[in-house]
């Protein structure tokens, strides 16, 4: 069974709702996507802390809806100080 793409957008943005959040289907069968999240929620983590919190966000669905997810995680970037927007 294959899951949508904006399934799995909506299921890590319910988790982090400052997330950037890119899905791309790599195989075209809904069954193996790339995913690249942004969030402040990672801040000072791990990286194997930040994947273990999007695979938490998805709810039990990877292994069984989801087979396959390329998981990339970061932080956004901080504001420099003093520079104008």
């Amino acid at each position: 069974m294959a899951m949508p793409a904006a399934e799995i957008e909506a299921l890590i943005k319910a988790a982090f709702p400052d997330a950037q959040v890119t899905i791309e289907d790599l195989a075209g069968d809904g069954d193996h996507y790339a995913a690249t999240v942004v969030s402040e929620a990672f801040r000072g983590r791990s990286r194997v802390q930040q994947h273990q919190l999007v695979y938490a966000a998805l709810q039990g669905r990877m292994g069984g809806e989801l087979h396959a997810l390329a998981l990339q995680t970061s932080v956004p970037p901080t504001p420099v100080q003093g520079a104008s927007a």
